[in-house]
């Protein structure tokens, strides 16, 4: 049996055996795992307060016949403003659905890590709108994850302003208006240009600036339409929670 000390956000916590959990941790050593949380349950167990969604605590873990056991943990951040506000909180909990759902198993993805406890901080604190945060942190998450929009010019007659921008939601491609007519045979997403210059720096801003922009309301509406539909459309799924948070 070895040991391991890392650190992880818990995205998933679902009840096991007696008096368990079992964890969906994303971690910055390995990846998104499965993690047994022996004992969780216990009304006076020393592990319980970490193993709750939405905490990211350092976490020291057993493993045995390619199994992980939590054994200790730390608490590092609870993100307690979003239990303020149950729209933030529905939100920060569709944030731990995507990590969850677009993430893969064992494969280090420590940027995708970052980004979502930046997101979630940014979120409890209060700091942006969350229609920014959540806008940011999807475009962002699907770049990293190898989904990026190539928006530097129409991908049919190369201009880098191209008259109406328009993004296919499916190919991740700009397009002119009138290009995109002839090219494509569904309609794309119409931009405007406070929303094409937001997806631009999203993509490749350094990764402490992803989030520091200005957008104007309406510019922010298209920007959060046009996110969300491509993470739909690039991971062909829909997800429980958003739908919650916009039932709000």
């Amino acid at each position: 049996m070895s040991e391991i000390v890392l650190k992880g956000l818990v995205l998933r916590s679902a009840d096991y055996k007696e008096s368990s959990k079992m964890l969906t941790v994303l971690t910055d050593a390995l990846g998104k795992i499965s993690v047994s949380a022996r004992g969780a349950t216990r009304l006076k167990s020393r592990i319980s307060a970490a193993c709750q969604p939405l905490v990211f605590s350092e976490m020291t873990l057993s493993e045995t016949k390619e199994r992980y056991y939590l054994k200790e943990a730390s608490t590092l951040e609870t993100f307690s403003g979003l239990t303020a506000d149950l729209k933030n909180y529905a939100l920060g909990c569709y944030f731990l659905e995507l990590l969850d759902a677009s993430c893969p198993e064992t494969v280090e993805e420590p940027e995708a890590l970052t980004l979502g406890l930046n997101a979630l901080w940014l979120l409890s604190e209060g700091k942006k709108e969350p229609q920014l945060v959540k806008s940011a942190f999807e475009l962002r998450l699907m770049t990293l994850l190898g989904y990026q929009p190539e928006t530097e010019q129409c991908a049919a007659c190369g201009k880098a302003k191209p008259d109406v921008p328009a993004l296919d939601l499916r190919g991740g491609a700009l397009y002119c208006r009138d290009c995109a007519l002839k090219a494509l045979a569904e309609r794309p997403m119409t931009l405007d240009e406070p929303s094409l210059l937001a997806i631009r720096h999203i993509v490749s801003a350094p990764r402490k600036s992803v989030f520091s922009f200005r957008i104007s309301d309406s510019g922010l509406r298209r920007l959060s339409d046009v996110a969300e539909g491509y993470v739909k459309e690039q991971l062909e799924r829909s997800f429980r929670t958003l739908d919650y948070y916009k039932s709000l």
